[in-house]
Order: structure tokens, then C-alpha cells, then sequence
């Protein structure tokens, strides 16, 4: 199948460039003209993706070439952009930076490579003038496979600023399609692991990415961009389905959300309820009990710590959380979740499921993963091999239970998690599009526990 969707993914030269409130305000501009856009976002990160969703009225979706395997990219981006008059892919880090040690595997370079899509370059001109045409040279000639279809100037001081920034990229041979004023109003809050999510600034988070969106709209070129997205050549390839389970027997699985717990990939519920599961969400902050007829709970990540008191002051949730999974009942819990399932959290009581502790630290745990299933668990037999992502400024001890959830090969080899009757509880984020299996092994687990 030859699939033509029109397509850009937004790159910089570093972190701190302005990718996401050009990305995002390109989504909101082009959504608000009537397009029906596609948001993704290349790497494991969830934060952004919300901002996205609130951009476009469509789930922010993950490209991620370590977690899936580059083979997923294109199938799950014609997935998502299926339908769609446009998708705009927000990159990670800067353009050709991957996983470590790893050349060009999970960058924004490789992606667009996958996706043959055209890359427009967001370039903080902030501190330079005529040298700009220098940077974008050496980024344009680096791989011929990546074509750079112009540039955004970002933080421009003046008009006389932009007038020698223009004047020097005339000599780079790509164009300028865009530059943006600095402008206070379109900065989102952040704290330690990034943007602050959407799902706890509510009215804010829609008044940022308004601003976003005003403040691309006078500064870019949209035609110019919507005409350049529209030339990327045809994609070669079939849209990502989840596999269906059986039809019959269908059980809840409760699935935990609200601003605690706002890290999850879109396709997770949809391999869920594709095997034959009624996902339901459930807001561990306010809701004093589980959906009703919960067979099976996941809780992913988020930022529990922020939210401590809250949580813990929810006993009648707590006590129901513990009663579920002392009933054997399949428990899935990644990073935020672990914590969750902690006898305490910060000194606060939490759901007691694990006899463990956990804690904030100063120190930042980040990293793709390679792992492999040590004990059976409802997600996966032992051997099953995954790719995951862990960050978190938390610590956990001890770090892994009597049957341990993965062993870990990098940084270091170690084990990792928990495995204790239906529950498994880990630090890693695991994308499960790459084993299908284990949503369907997780809701099997739900009809005959």
C-alpha cells in the first residue's frame, strides 16, 4: 500500500530551540483553519503529546525507533494520520541526536528518513547573526537523506535582526519560513522532569497554546509550509492495527488518569480494548473506588510525588487498589504506578501492595533500556525480550522483589521490579505496540483470574 499523507516534522539544532511551541503552534494554527492534523512526537516523551492533543482534538501520538523498532515508525504514523489533511511531527533533542551509542537510531534524522518527510529547522537566533547561515549549511549537507525544507528563526530581537539573519541564509540555499519575536506569554512551566502537563494546568494549558498558535500564525509562512508538507513523496507502507481478541467475555480494565498519572501512549488502551477489554478511566486523586466489575488495573506514569498528600489521603482508593491485587486480579504499574503500589511514598502512606518504600532524590535516572522478562507475569512470559525508557528522580527500595519484573542490560546489568501474584511493577515504560502480546496475555489474565 502507497499512502500519501502530507507531513513535516519540526527539528532543531538542540534542546531549547523552541521546537515544541512551534510544533504545537503550527498544529492549533492549522487546526483552527479547518485541517484535520495528525500531532506526533518523536522519543518516549509524554508531556508533549498532551499539548499536542490540546492543539489538534486528536490523541498525540509517539514515534520511537529504540522502543518499537524502526520497522513500527511509518506503520504507526499512518495510523495515526489516518484521515488526516496534514500531521506535523515534533522531533527530540536536537536533529541528529539518537540513543546513545546508537548513531542514528531513534533520532529525529532517522525518523524523518522513515517517514520521507521533509524537516523544517527551528533555529534560536538569539545570540548570533550572519554564523546562522554557517549552522544551517553543516546541518543541511550532513546526510543528504534529510532534506531540510526551511527554517524557523526563533527569538528574533528586531526587525534589523531579522533583516541580517535573512540576509545571510540567502547564501545557505534554504529558505526562511518563518521567524518568531521572543514572547514570554508562549513559555510553559516546567520542574524536574520537564513541561509541567496539560492535565494539571487546565485552563492555562489551553491559553499557552492559543498563544502558540497567534504567535506562529504571524510569524510563519503557513502556506508556504502547508505547500512544502504537501510535496513530501508518497509512504509506502500499511497503516498499524491492533490485533483483535475474542469478542465475547469482554471485562473492564481500569486504567488510572486525572494530573497524576498523565503518562500513557495512546496505542496501550487501543491494544487493550482491541483484545477484549471495556477501558475505563479512573482518577486515583477524587475517585473513591475502582470502575465497577474492574477485572484488571494499569497504572502508569506521571507524577505521583507532586501529589503525595492527595493520594495518600484517598484511603477508601488505596484499600481497594490493595484488595484487587491481593485477589490474584492482573495489576500493570510502570514508573508512577510502582510508586503507587509503595508502602509509603515520601513518608505517606500509599497502597501497600508491595513492601517497598520510595522516595525523591536530586539524582535523574534517564535512559532507553534493553530487557528481558525474568519471572512470568500477566504482561509476559520469562524471556520475553523489550525495549523500555526510565525517568524519574525517584528511588525505590529495594529496587526489585523476591521474583524480580526484567533484567536490565544498561547502564549496568541488574534486575529491576516486581512480580508478586497477578501484579507487575517496574520503573521501565515499555511502548507495547512492539509485543502485542502482551496486552492480549494481560487481558486473558483479567477473564480467567
Amino acid at each position: 500500500m502507497v499512502t500519501s499523507v502530507p507531513r513535516l516534522v519540526v527539528a532543531a539544532p538542540s534542546s531549547g530551540s523552541g521546537k515544541t511551541t512551534v510544533a504545537t503552534g503550527l498544529m492549533a494554527a492549522f487546526a483552527a483553519r479547518g485541517l484535520a492534523v495528525s500531532p506526533h512526537k518523536v522519543g518516549p516523551d509524554y508531556i508533549d503529546p498532551g499539548y499536542h492533543a490540546l492543539a489538534t482534538g486528536r490523541p498525540g501520538r509517539n514515534l520511537d525507533a529504540y522502543l518499537c523498532g524502526p520497522e513500527l515508525v511509518a506503520p504507526l504514523f499512518l495510523h495515526g494520520a489516518r484521515g488526516c489533511d496534514l500531521a506535523v511531527v515534533e522531533g527530540v533533542m536536537g536533529l541528529y541526536d539518537g540513543a546513545a551509542g546508537q548513531g542514528e537510531l531513534a533520532s529525529t534524522a532517522q525518523v524523518a528518513k522513515l517517514l520521507r518527510a521533509p524537516v523544517v529547522l527551528v533555529v534560536d537566533a538569539s545570540s548570533q547573526s550572519r554564523s546562522v547561515a554557517a549552522l544551517v549549511h553543516g546541518f543541511a549537507s550532513w546526510d543528504p537523506q534529510v532534506r531540510i525544507g526551511g527554517v524557523i528563526l526563533n527569538k528574533v530581537a528586531s526587525d534589523r535582526h531579522e533583516e541580517l539573519l535573512r540576509d545571510a541564509l540567502d547564501s545557505a540555499g534554504v529558505p526562511v519560513l518563518g521567524a518568531l519575536r521572543r514572547a514570554a506569554r508562549v513559555d510553559t512551566p516546567s520542574r524536574h522532569l520537564g513541561l509541567v502537563p496539560v492535565a494539571e494546568r487546565r485552563s492555562d494549558a489551553v491559553d499557552a497554546v492559543a498563544a502558540m498558535a497567534a504567535q506562529v500564525e504571524q510569524g510563519c509562512d503557513l502556506e508556504a509550509l502547508l505547500a512544502l508538507a504537501r510535496g513530501a513523496t508518497a509512504l509506502p507502507g500499511t497503516p498499524w492495527e491492533p490485533p483483535a481478541g475474542p469478542a465475547e467475555q469482554r471485562k473492564v480494565v481500569a486504567v488510572a488518569g486525572g494530573p497524576a498519572f498523565t503518562f500513557s501512549y495512546a496505542e496501550h488502551t487501543e491494544l487493550l480494548a482491541a483484545a477484549g477489554a471495556d477501558v475505563v478511566t479512573f482518577d486515583p486523586l477524587h475517585d473513591e473506588q475502582l470502575p465497577e466489575g474492574t477485572a484488571g488495573l494499569v497504572v502508569g506514569g506521571g507524577f505521583p510525588e507532586v501529589y503525595a498528600a492527595e493520594l495518600s489521603a484517598n484511603e477508601p482508593l488505596r484499600k481497594a487498589v490493595a484488595g484487587l491485587a491481593l485477589s490474584g486480579a492482573p495489576v500493570a504499574a510502570e514508573c508512577a504506578g510502582l510508586l503507587y503500589l509503595c508502602r509509603e511514598l515520601d513518608g505517606r502512606p500509599m497502597c501497600g501492595v508491595l513492601d517497598a518504600t520510595a522516595r525523591m532524590t536530586e539524582r535523574l535516572t534517564l535512559g532507553y533500556r534493553d530487557a528481558v522478562a525474568v519471572t512470568d507475569s500477566p504482561l509476559a512470559v520469562a524471556g520475553t525480550r523489550m525495549r523500555g525508557h526510565e525517568f524519574h528522580r525517584t528511588a525505590v527500595e529495594p529496587g526489585a522483589g523476591a521474583a524480580p519484573a526484567w533484567g536490565v542490560r544498561s547502564p549496568a546489568r541488574r534486575v529491576e521490579g516486581f512480580v508478586q501474584g497477578g501484579v507487575h511493577a517496574s520503573y521501565l515504560h515499555t511502548h507495547w505496540a512492539s509485543e502485542p502480546g502482551v496486552a492480549r496475555r494481560f487481558v486473558e489474565r483479567c477473564r480467567t483470574s
